[in-house]
């Protein structure tokens, strides 16, 4: 049975050893980090490097305690994402988010390289067929994977399962574009986007949110550059009149999240790959998006696992057992089921564990250890 390692976020006694990075050192410590890098090994912390307006990231501390763990043991780590805007601005968003070399001590690399199409091809399932895997986290022996837990329009929730298929693939690949990256999961057939002219308010949030410019209005009219375009949905997110959509079909996109999940994770050998949740400032949305609501649920504190099946698992057992917080999207829709990400997306984002279980990833049976 697959163990994980969980520390409350509760602080009940006025000693660092009780603060929540002190308690993230005491969980690395347990799990035993020699069990799984060596010396001089290069270890790729994956984490999401958030957005311009987006806060709610993993807070720079929490990494700089992963760093220095690693470094204790020799290894040689660097924190890594792949590119979720143009390269160049993703790395000045880090930074402004506070995750640069000097805040967490090792240098910040994007995975699938500055233009987000330094990839290679990886055979992953029957939905996806093969897809684009960035390079770095192709070519680097180990990972330790640093997930934020969240809500996501499209998946339900965010967590480790999520941070690797969609945080492990490109954008798109050098000849097949969208296709064979992120894309070929947020969509099906073409995912052409459909614009209805009648419903448009001409508010031009979707092309001020395109992280490719890609949308332009000209006299009224909507258009975009189909080939540059990624398929990441945020325009369709933003439009407030439903003048936008993308064809979809959210039991494919979750399922297929656990396809690009095992893709990414076939090219690590067994034991070389750590996940990190951190159930802390649990907003509704993704960091992705240019803004970050108020929490939906509670800080729950931070879960160590080497499956990622089990500590996916952990972690959603954890959240049902939570209350909407006050003043949140959860309470402004008067939710009274438990189950709050499900109650505000209405995602089947269980289905992404469950797969990922069927797929060989991991087991969801697991024991808690609290520390």
């Amino acid at each position: 049975m697959a163990k994980v390692f969980f520390s409350s976020a509760r602080i009940k006694k006025w000693k660092y050893t009780d603060s929540m990075p002190g308690k993230l050192e005491l969980l690395l410590k347990q799990i035993n980090l020699n069990n799984y890098f060596e010396k001089d090994e290069w270890v790729a912390v994956k984490t999401h490097l958030g957005s311009e307006g987006a806060h709610r990231i993993i807070r720079p501390i929490f990494l700089r305690k992963v760093v220095n763990v690693l470094k204790e043991v020799g290894a040689k780590p660097f924190i890594t994402d792949t590119v979720r805007i143009k390269g160049l601005d993703y790395l000045e968003v880090a930074n402004n988010n506070g995750i640069n070399h000097l805040s967490a001590g090792v240098p910040v690399v994007l995975a699938d390289g500055l233009y987000g199409n330094d990839n290679i091809m990886v055979p992953s399932g029957e939905i996806l067929g093969e897809i684009a895997v960035a390079s770095v986290i192709y070519d680097v022996p180990a990972m330790v994977v640093c997930s934020h837990i969240k809500g996501h329009i499209q998946a339900g929730y965010g967590g480790a399962i999520k941070n690797v298929a969609m945080g492990g693939i490109s954008s798109s690949h050098r000849h097949c574009g969208w296709k064979c990256g992120r894309g070929a999961m947020h969509t099906i057939g073409e995912g052409t986007l459909i614009w209805d002219g009648e419903k448009c308010e001409l508010c031009l949030q979707c092309q001020e949110i395109c992280p490719l410019e890609t949308i332009k209005f000209e006299n009224e009219l909507f258009s975009y550059n189909s080939d540059d375009c990624w398929r990441c949905g945020r325009c369709t997110r933003v439009c407030p009149s439903g003048a936008l959509t993308i064809p979809g079909d959210d039991e494919r996109f979750v399922r297929s999240l656990a396809e690009a999940a095992k893709a990414v994770l076939s090219t690590f050998k067994p034991n070389k790959v750590l996940y990190i949740n951190f159930l802390t400032e649990i907003q509704p949305e993704c960091d992705c998006m240019p803004c970050a609501d108020v929490p939906v649920i509670q800080d729950q504190g931070i879960l160590i696992s080497d499956d990622i099946v089990a500590i996916e698992q952990a972690t959603v057992d954890m959240l049902l057992k939570t209350r909407p917080l006050p003043q949140s999207a959860a309470e402004e829709l008067q939710l009274e089921a438990y189950d709050i990400l499900f109650s505000l997306t209405k995602k089947p984002y269980k289905l992404q564990i469950e797969e990922a279980e069927r797929l060989g990833l991991g087991s969801r049976q697991y024991e808690l250890i609290e520390i």
